[in-house]
C-alpha cells in the first residue's frame, strides 16, 4: 500500500484484529454486488470506503424518482440513468484507490456464472426470489461465499451462505414464495441503510477473517423496536450437489387461477355474488381502493377461515404478488372458489376511467379480526 492508502485506512490498521495484513486482504479482495438499490447503495459505499480492491456492481435497472427516498447514491439528475453506472462513478470518486466495474445488466441464467466467476465474494441485495435462488446456485457452483440481505417495511434480515461448506440459501428457503416489493407495501427509508451496513460488516469480517459470521444464522432487525433477534438453521447436503444452474424458480406459478382486470366487472355482476377481497395493508386501502373488503395478507395467512368458502372470491393487492400468495395458500388448503386479480390495483388503474366510477367512493370494510 502507498503512504496515502496507509493514512486513509489508518483507523482500520490500528485495530489489532485487522492491522496491515487485514487491510491488505481487503485491498486484494474482489466483491460482486448484486443490485444497486436500497441495500446495494450502503453496502457499496462502506466497502468502497473500507478499501475493497475491486467492486463489481450488477444491476440492469434505471433510477426512478421513488428510489430517492432510500437509495442514497442517487440524486434527481440521475433519474432515467443506469443504476450500475451511476453507482460505479460515485464509488470510484469516493475512493480512487479501488477499481469499480459497472455491469449494467440483469443477472440471469445465461450470464450469471460468467459475471460472478472473477469475484471472491458475492453480495446479494436483490428483491425477488428468482434472483436470490439464481445467485445462490451460482455461488454453490463457483464455490463462492454469499452474503444476503432483505428488507420488508420495518424489518431487515442478514445471513451468510455457502461459507466453508455451510448452509446455502436453499437450506433456509427450500421453496420459493411471493415477495411483496417496496412499491407495494412501502419501506422505512433508513431501513435499507441499517441492513446494508450489517451486510457490509459481514463482508468485511469474512474478507479479513475476523469475528463470527452469520453462517447458519439469520439476524433479524426490527427498526420500530430497535430490537435484534437471531435464529439458526442447518445445512441440507443435497443442496450442494448442483452440477449446473437449474431452470428459473417458478415463483409466479401458472397453476393458480386468475382473471384480468378486463374481466372483473363481469365477475362482480355474477348471480352467485362474488366477493372482492383486498389483501393490502389498511394504510394502502385508505389511500386508494376499488371497493373490496379488506383482509390484510398477514391476517389471512393466520385466519384463513375468515375467507368464505361458499361463494366466489376475487383476491387482489397492489400489483398481484401478495394476492397470488393468498390464492396459492388458500388452494393448498382446499379452497377452490378463489381467483387472483392479475396485476392488481395497478392494472385496474391503467385501464379506462370506468373502474373509478365503478369502485371508488366506498367505505373500507375490513373483515376478519375487526368488527
Amino acid at each position: 500500500m502507498t503512504p496515502e492508502e496507509i493514512n486513509r485506512y489508518n483507523r482500520h490498521i490500528r485495530l489489532p484484529e485487522i492491522g496491515l495484513a487485514g487491510q491488505e486482504r481487503l485491498r486484494q479482495a474482489r466483491v460482486a454486488l448484486i443490485g444497486a438499490g436500497g441495500l446495494g447503495c450502503p453496502v457499496g459505499q462502506y466497502l468502497a470506503a473500507a478499501g475493497v480492491g475491486r467492486l463489481g456492481i450488477i444491476d440492469g435497472d434505471r433510477v426512478e424518482a421513488s428510489n430517492l427516498q432510500r437509495q442514497i447514491l442517487f440524486a434527481p439528475e440521475h433519474i432515467g440513468q443506469s443504476k450500475a453506472d451511476v453507482a460505479a462513478r460515485w464509488l470510484a470518486r469516493q475512493n480512487p484507490h479501488i477499481e469499480v466495474i459497472s455491469h449494467a445488466v440483469f443477472l440471469d441464467r445465461t450470464n450469471a456464472l460468467e459475471l460472478l466467476a472473477p469475484y471472491d465474494l458475492i453480495i446479494d441485495g436483490s428483491d425477488n426470489f428468482a434472483t436470490r435462488y439464481l445467485v445462490n446456485d451460482a455461488s454453490v457452483l463457483l464455490g463462492k461465499p454469499l452474503v444476503v440481505g432483505s428488507i420488508y417495511q420495518f424489518e431487515g434480515q442478514v445471513s451468510v451462505f455457502n461459507y466453508q461448506n455451510g448452509p446455502t440459501y436453499r437450506c433456509l428457503y427450500p421453496e420459493a414464495s411471493e415477495l411483496a416489493t417496496c412499491s407495494e407495501v412501502g419501506v422505512l427509508g433508513v431501513l435499507p441503510g441499517m441492513t446494508g451496513c450489517l451486510m457490509a460488516n459481514e463482508a468485511i469480517k469474512l474478507l479479513t477473517g475476523i469475528g463470527t459470521l452469520l453462517s447458519g444464522t439469520v439476524l433479524v432487525f426490527n427498526a420500530l423496536t430497535c430490537s435484534f433477534d437471531t435464529f439458526s438453521f442447518t445445512a441440507n447436503p443435497a443442496n450442494r450437489t448442483l452440477k449446473s444452474l437449474p431452470e428459473p424458480v417458478p415463483v409466479c406459478a401458472d397453476m393458480w387461477p386468475e382473471i384480468g382486470p378486463e374481466e372483473l366487472p363481469d365477475w362482480l355482476q355474477r348471480t352467485d355474488k362474488p366477493l372482492l377481497l383486498d389483501v393490502r395493508e389498511p394504510a394502502e386501502y385508505e389511500q386508494d381502493n376499488i371497493g373490496g373488503q379488506l383482509l390484510p395478507l398477514a391476517d389471512l395467512l393466520q385466519h384463513p377461515t375468515q375467507v368464505p368458502a361458499d361463494r366466489p372470491v376475487v383476491i387482489h393487492c397492489q400489483s398481484g404478488g401478495r394476492s397470488r400468495q393468498a390464492v396459492q395458500f388458500l388452494w393448498q388448503r382446499g379452497y377452490r372458489n378463489v381467483v387472483n386479480l392479475r396485476g392488481g390495483l395497478n392494472a385496474c388503474r391503467s385501464r379506462s376511467a370506468t373502474y373509478g366510477s365503478l369502485y371508488l367512493g366506498q367505505r373500507p370494510n375490513r373483515i376478519g379480526l375487526l368488527p
